[in-house]
């Protein structure tokens, strides 16, 4: 059995094309974060589709919403961000060798 790690599931959670346009309009928009209003505005998006994508950036620890009022407030949790962006970079140009059956060819 697999287990699905935080870093997987934020990458799944990325594999989506709307997600992936939701994820870094959050990111351009910095700590101060998107309404739900402003996120549709920007990308014009049908509520109930954007509610959708949301809820995975959500469950996948990328996104926060926070409720001020009436308005839901989206924000890019930028210490995930990190962790996820370290992993995929983490032994960047470190050089990878050939197994004896692969050099053998």
């Amino acid at each position: 059995m697999t287990t699905v790690t935080p870093i997987s599931r934020a990458l799944a959670a990325l594999g989506h094309d709307v997600r992936l346009s939701i994820y870094r309009l959050l990111v351009r928009a910095g700590e101060g974060g998107l309404s739900i209003g402003e996120v549709i505005d920007h990308l014009d998006i049908a509520p109930s589709t954007l509610a959708h994508h949301l809820s995975t950036l959500v469950d996948a620890g990328l996104v926060t919403q926070e409720k001020q009022g009436r308005t839901v407030i989206n924000r890019v949790d930028y210490a995930v961000m990190r962790r996820t962006v370290d992993f995929l970079t983490a032994e960047c140009c470190s050089g990878v060798s050939l197994s004896k059956s692969q050099t053998a060819a």
